[in-house]
């Protein structure tokens, strides 16, 4: 029988489930059991239990087959629960480290009282902490062990159940359980404290409550589920009625149900405003029903307030509040101040053209800041050309790289009349990065947010972290990604780094990467054509080098030296380098050029081709990996900076663990591998079937039209994906010379 049992219950957090278990699993107290419980969770919440589940045997899950909430989430675990204690976690929370030894060891001093409380910081995506406002509450406590009535003002701490822990038996002898609906810590948290003969306290911060930007909790958003508030304290009553007993705890409960329905009342973003004096006239309804004989209200405004609602008196207590409302708006006001200046330098052609409804049938893309026809929204733009004729579809480039677009394609410079006419009246958005600042999103407007790879490297409010690789301001960052209402992802690891380090409301589709499309449907004549128009001779080997932007090298300057590379390999191999598209071009490579088997490929309009014609892909750290993988093509790793990289940039995986193929931190190391069969060796290949398994979820041929189907066509039926073992990438150039030449 474990000392602790640990209850996380889990529902759409696959972005924060593993740094969760991690803080529990990493404590260097070990005497504990977690009951992880998927409540029919979604996204990827229940596998990724399962993976920890497989990896420690303290870790058990249970997989409900509905919904039911997270109160009935946790009467499930504790169904399971063996420990002495139970804890109760939510799973996008952390422990603090030498929190359990700290629990445990405050257990074992105080003789297993019935309730432990602990102290609790919240954490904010910004990286802040707030401390407990009530921890003087904590500290001092003698007796060590105590009743309530001898420290009732711990009734004035959050009614949170998860910064206590619970003698097990404790809670089994007065049947405790979690109530359905919203605010279900209240009436477990009053009755169990009111009930316990025995309550010990710990000074000490042993969880991180996060606090989501975009709300994420249950109760972060307006809605009605705060009208089941009522439900809670009629179940709270409930309980004195029935237990004659603790009836001298009724003044003090009744005062913490008024403040807690002011509270709701008055906290901006809770009720809509339609349900406001909806609220009011329940909450006045209860106080009426409730108030204790010879109850005494506080003082000042707040005593006010208990006096409206006595009077049921909606309006005077609007009055009351007028006064802070003002002062609000004073604040709104300079906020708006800045929002002001910006829209005052955007072209009155905007402006006229905001005040137009939307046109339906518009599309507005752009990729890579404007830089041209490319990547994933291009593979959109394609797809629904196809399936989606009437739409019309929009391109929004910088006037320095109008020449790159192809013929045919509808193109608004930016900063032109076009430009803010598409931007105000489009209907769907649709690139790779963020759009202008200066974009106002319109009430029906959707942004679908396609990414541009696969992340090793630390991106979004990960990048905090390293601070030398990106000067961004994260407030700024995430309110144009506040405007995303769909994310795209190409596996299960980017879905949760993106819902991590992107904390915003849109809703992630795994559909896999559109541009990939064509490295499982191109066929042999494809595949040769990409050769032959690079000029590769048939039968030659072509490897691509595309390693990736460093924010300590300001310029392209290859790390291999090329001209020595493509000497010691030979004439049957060609060289193709792709610089990253974050560097100008220098010259440096136009030098290497002359001999025929160095070719500078960084202004390629399609590097899905380049990945085709290539036998083989060199790279260090770039997302390109994880695209060419589909092909189930040798890739070779050149990290001679490795070290170096992930401590300025950080990132997610240590790639010189988990390669794709071989690695190489010299170059003499490279060049072994390429003359020899190395670089495709079976053992590669095992790298490489790994790296694939976890990287290529759903990249099967036919993300476009996945995503044309759901977001555009609203198609409820989405394409199943192609199991992995099931796809057929591309021929490879061997291979598509012999049918070639068979036809």
């Amino acid at each position: 029988m474990p000392r602790l049992t640990l209850i996380v219950p889990a529902y759409n957090v696959q972005g924060y489930v593993r740094e969760c278990l991690d803080s529990v699993l990493q404590q260097d107290f070990t005497d504990f059991e977690v009951v992880a419980v998927d409540d029919c969770s979604p996204d990827g919440s229940g596998a990724i239990l399962d993976e920890y589940a497989e990896r420690d045997p303290r870790v058990r899950v249970l997989h409900l087959t509905e919904n039911v909430g997270l109160g009935h989430a946790r009467n499930a675990g504790m169904e399971l629960a063996t420990g002495d204690y139970l804890l109760f976690l939510d799973s996008d929370d952390t422990l603090t480290p030498g929190s359990l030894s700290g629990i445990a060891g405050r257990l074992d001093a105080t003789d297993d009282p019935d309730i432990l409380v602990h102290d609790y910081a919240r954490s904010f995506w910004d990286g802040r902490l707030l401390p407990n406002r009530r921890a003087d509450l904590l500290g001092g406590a003698e007796p060590a062990v105590f009743p309530l009535s001898e420290r009732p003002a711990l009734l004035d701490l959050p009614q949170v159940v998860w910064n206590k822990a619970y003698r097990r038996d404790f809670v089994e002898a007065h049947g405790f359980r979690f109530p359905s609906g919203s605010y279900e810590d209240v009436p477990w948290t009053y009755t169990a404290l009111v009930t316990a003969e025995s309550i010990a306290l710990l000074d000490r911060i042993c969880v991180l409550h996060r606090q989501r930007r975009e709300g994420g909790k249950t109760l972060g958003a307006v809605s009605r589920k705060h009208f089941d508030v009522f439900d809670q304290y009629e179940r709270v009553f409930t309980y004195l009625d029935e237990h004659p007993e603790f009836e001298s705890w009724r003044p003090a409960l009744f005062r913490r149900m008024v403040d807690h329905y002011l509270t709701v009342l008055e906290k901006p973003g809770h009720l809509p405003k339609n349900a406001r004096s909806e609220f009011f006239h329940r909450a006045a309804a209860d106080y009426n029903r409730r108030l204790p004989e010879g109850f005494e209200r506080p003082g000042g405004a707040r005593g006010y307030k208990y006096a409206m609602l006595g009077r049921d008196s909606y309006p005077a207590l609007t009055g009351v509040t007028r006064a802070n409302q003002v002062r609000t708006r004073a604040r709104a006001r300079n906020t708006r101040h800045v929002g002001r200046a910006k829209r005052a330098a955007m072209r009155m052609i905007y402006q006229s053209q905001l005040r137009l409804p939307l046109d339906e049938n518009l599309a507005v893309f752009s990729a890579y800041w404007g830089r041209g026809y490319a990547c994933n929204p291009a593979a959109i733009d394609a797809e629904l050309a196809r399936l989606a004729p009437h739409i019309r579809r929009v391109w929004t480039v910088r006037a320095e790289h109008v020449s790159r677009m192809p013929k045919g394609v509808e193109v608004a410079v930016v900063g032109s009349r076009e430009y803010w006419t598409a931007l105000a009246r489009g209907t769907y958005f649709i690139n790779n990065v963020n759009f202008a600042d200066s974009l106002i999103k319109r009430e029906g407007q959707i942004h679908l947010q396609t990414h541009h790879g696969t992340p090793l490297k630390t991106m979004g409010l990960d990048q905090a972290d390293y601070p030398a690789s990106t000067n961004m301001d994260m407030a700024d960052l995430l309110r144009r990604c506040d405007r995303w209402d769909y994310s795209i992802t190409s596996n299960r690891h980017s879905t949760t780094v993106w819902e991590r380090v992107y904390p915003c409301s849109y809703t992630s589709l795994e559909t896999g990467y559109p541009r990939n499309d064509v490295l499982i449907n191109a066929g042999a004549e494809e595949v040769a054509r990409a050769r032959r128009e690079l000029g590769a001779a048939d039968g030659s080997k072509v490897f691509l080098y595309t390693p990736t932007h460093r924010e300590y090298q300001k310029e392209f300057s290859p790390r291999i030296d090329l001209a020595k590379l493509a000497e010691e390999l030979g004439p049957d191999v060609t060289l193709l380098v792709r610089g990253h598209y974050f560097y100008k071009p220098t010259g440096k490579l136009a030098e290497l050029q002359a001999s025929g088997r160095v070719i500078d490929v960084s202004a390629h309009p399609c590097v899905e081709e380049l990945y085709l014609a290539a036998d083989a892909m060199i790279t260090d750290y770039s997302s390109a990996m994880f695209d060419y993988a589909n092909l189930d093509r040798p890739i070779v790793i050149f990290a001679d900076d490795w070290e170096t990289y992930k401590v300025v940039r950080g990132s997610y995986f240590d790639l010189m663990a988990e390669p794709p193929g071989a690695v190489a931190t010299s170059q003499a190391q490279l060049t072994d591998i390429l003359r020899s069969d190395e670089w495709r060796s079976e053992e590669s290949a095992v790298l490489r079937a790994a790296f694939r398994k976890r990287f290529c979820d759903f990249d099967d041929g036919r993300a476009a039209e996945r995503i044309v189907r759901t977001v555009f066509l609203n198609e409820e039926d989405v394409l199943p994906v192609v199991p992995l073992a099931a796809r057929k990438p591309a021929p490879s150039p061997a291979q598509a010379l012999e049918l070639v030449e068979r036809v």
